[in-house]
């Protein structure tokens, strides 16, 4: 992995050289690790002129425990306690040269952004922009493989508790067995704050899991992810608690399904992000539900579960092949509840199969 690190450096540096700036300074967590591997927290990373550093807080012997960053790195320990790796790494840059610091402003304080320029004034701070965020959208297959595994794991987690008894326990209750489950299967942990909706609350996007029970009738609702080796996934499934639906639910299912499909379907290399969306949201408009719609299809996952690019009307970018993203089309409706699918699916072209979907769980209605 050392080489794929130090190429990843290399295309930022070959950034911030275009944009006049001689060394950089990366501050965004996630970022970090997309170009140096893992690395303590509150590590930053300084792409210097002659030599790049990770620059860390805390006694050495203290600073990875089980993290491992890209051994091509030089490690600088923030001499005494208490002081910020950036300010440290742009005193470093000064030091060795650089009169100019492209940074991550959009992740930085005010405070911290004067704090920089305090500690080196002889250097011109300028902004990376989101130059790194862009150079994560695409994944190798090193990056893929991590989330599918990851997928692997969530489909095991939820497959279990679909086997378990479920009228009468609370969402939270169920939300903290799938997660405890992820990490049983080898997860680092959950990918997000996972989600159990029952009855009113199924369907809602972000719904946080309350002390509510599980009762015959209900749809039930579940969102969930793992992280693995730092990737996050997501799926969604719902599914409807007794044995016989009612008509109504049987109807929303099949009309939310369809929808998710026509967006699965719509993943093509080239494919414009908004027509992504269009594809789902145009079915769910034509049935009436426009007011009851979340305001993006999906979305890019990776180090993060909501990364770039946006399934939305208003996205402008179009998809690249090896990008995955979820497709998680859903209705809800106050006061009866209501239906949300979610994949995980890595963008690829017709040649090679169409979209590789991670999230295999079955979508069939299940009654529970």
């Amino acid at each position: 992995m050392s080489e794929v690190y130090a190429l990843r450096r290399t295309r930022l540096r070959e950034c911030c050289n275009a944009g006049g700036s001689a060394a950089a300074l990366v501050t965004r967590p996630a970022n970090v690790r997309y170009l140096a591997g893992p690395a303590p927290e509150g590590a930053v990373l300084l792409l210097g002129p002659a030599e790049d550093f990770l620059v860390c807080a805390g006694p050495p012997d203290d600073r990875f425990g089980q993290t491992r960053p890209d051994e091509a790195l030089r490690v600088h320990a923030v001499p005494g306690t208490g002081g910020d790796p950036a300010v440290e790494a742009a005193g470093l840059a000064a030091t060795g040269g650089a009169d100019s610091l492209a940074v991550e402003e959009h992740h930085l304080t005010v405070t911290r952004h004067r704090a920089l320029g305090s500690a080196a004034p002889g250097l011109r701070l300028a902004d990376v922009g989101g130059a790194v965020e862009q150079l994560r959208v695409v994944k190798d297959e090193e990056e893929i493989s991590c989330l599918r595994i990851g997928a692997e794991i969530a489909d095991q987690a939820l497959g279990e508790l679909l086997e378990s008894i479920l009228v009468g326990r609370t969402e939270r209750h169920l939300a903290l067995e799938l997660e405890r489950r992820l990490v049983d299967h080898g997860a680092d942990g959950p990918a997000f704050v996972t989600s159990v909706a029952t009855g009113p609350n199924a369907g809602r996007p972000g719904h946080r899991p309350t002390d509510r029970r599980v009762e015959e009738g209900d749809f039930l609702s579940v969102c969930l992810g793992a992280a693995y080796r730092g990737y996050r996934c997501e799926i969604g499934r719902t599914f409807v608690i007794g044995t016989a639906p009612a008509d109504w639910q049987i109807e929303l299912y099949n009309l939310v399904f369809t929808a998710q499909r026509a967006g699965r379907e719509a993943l093509v290399p080239g494919a414009a992000c908004r027509d992504v969306d269009r594809a789902a949201r145009q079915i769910l408009d034509g049935a009436g539900y426009a007011a009851a719609l979340p305001e993006l299809t999906g979305h890019g996952v990776g180090l993060e579960i909501d990364e770039d690019p946006q399934l939305t009307p208003g996205t402008m970018s179009k998809l690249d092949a090896c990008v995955p993203v979820t497709v998680e089309p859903g209705v809800h409706l106050p006061g009866r509840g209501g239906v949300r699918i979610d994949d995980t699916l890595v963008v690829r072209p017709e040649a090679d199969g169409g979209p590789e979907l991670l999230t295999i769980t079955t979508k069939e209605l299940l009654a529970l």
